[in-house]
């Protein structure tokens, strides 16, 4: 099998500045992750806000080097490529198009950016190409002169999509890519990523808070607590049998449409979990409606079974 992302014990730790108020204690915003991603394939991220999901995201990307471990791309090592070089494999798409887009700048212009920073593109290519692309996202030539202010949010979000795809990556990266825009813009754009996933063979990182909008378009989903990988399963399976606690939660806290039935209660209290204190045992246990004494001090190992990891010490007992 082709992997387009392979990720191998990868940490990330950031020293805050000690002082009398901060304890200066590393903090571990990815904590030994590991998985691959076959090429084609989309890769949901879930997790509550801390979990690590965007410095996981970066470090894909090259914006921010592991503190150890190793992160492949396309069969060679992040570390040993050059910026020009990531940017051909690697793209990524931002969370809010208002500010991800430079406001003094056109449309042309700021989609053509990649192809001229790499500095070996013909300019005639790099007009056709930027064309080329902001037509198959859906943006008109006439709105090609336009800048940014004069755009629609979900516009801006088709204009900072073809700036990502118009170097031909294999991979994108997309952290929250429909979060700022309107629910039926939401699935405007997710349908647009799912279409040119399937013409142009991308493979997608997909970061997301919105558990919906995992479940639409991902193949694969993990969940991360604490900086770990907790669990990770083909999305159907994930979403129809979850087999971790903290799943488990994070599926109940799905709000419906129905008032009566109002604000669900997940059994997580209300402790929030500290990223510069992580617990001794299972990270998760403090919070754990399934817990037990052995959770307390026992770190549980990554049991893959059916396809699927869990890390969890219920499912070494199952």
């Amino acid at each position: 099998m082709t992997y387009a992302i392979e990720v191998r014990n990868v940490y990330r730790e950031f020293k805050p500045p000690g002082g009398i108020v901060r304890s200066g204690r590393p903090v571990r915003a990815v904590d030994g992750v590991t998985f691959s991603l076959p090429a084609g394939d989309v890769l949901g991220v879930v997790g509550e806000s801390g979990c690590g999901k965007s410095t996981l995201a970066r470090l894909i990307m090259g914006l921010l080097p592991p503190t150890s471990g190793e992160i492949l791309v396309d069969g060679r090592s992040l570390t040993g490529m050059d910026r020009r070089e990531r940017a051909r494999l690697i793209q990524p798409v931002f969370q809010d198009p208002f500010s991800s887009l430079n406001p003094r700048h056109r449309i042309r212009d700021i989609v053509g950016l990649p192809l001229a920073s790499q500095g070996d593109i013909p300019k005639a290519r790099q007009v056709d190409r930027v064309m080329e692309m902001l037509a198959r996202v859906g943006i008109s030539s006439e709105m090609a002169e336009r800048m940014p202010g004069q755009l629609s949010g979900g516009q801006r979000q088709r204009v900072a999509i073809a700036r990502a795809l118009v170097l031909h990556p294999r991979i994108v990266v997309c952290d929250e890519p429909t979060s700022a825009l309107d629910v039926s813009v939401q699935a405007q754009i997710l349908n647009l990523l799912t279409e040119l996933r399937r013409e142009l063979g991308l493979t997608y990182l997909f970061i997301s808070h919105n558990l919906a909008v995992v479940e639409h378009i991902a193949t694969e989903v993990a969940v991360m607590y604490l900086g770990r990988i907790v669990e990770q399963a083909p999305a159907q399976d994930l979403f129809r049998t979850p087999a971790h606690p903290y799943t488990k939660a994070l599926l109940s806290s799905v709000l419906t449409p129905d008032p009566a039935l109002g604000i669900p209660d997940v059994g997580l209290g209300d402790a929030y979990p500290d990223p510069t204190n992580v617990p001794p045992g299972c990270r998760f246990h403090p919070r754990c409606p399934s817990a037990f004494a052995e959770c307390a001090a026992t770190m549980p190992d990554n049991i893959r079974k059916d396809g699927r990891l869990v890390e969890c010490l219920l499912a070494t007992t199952s």
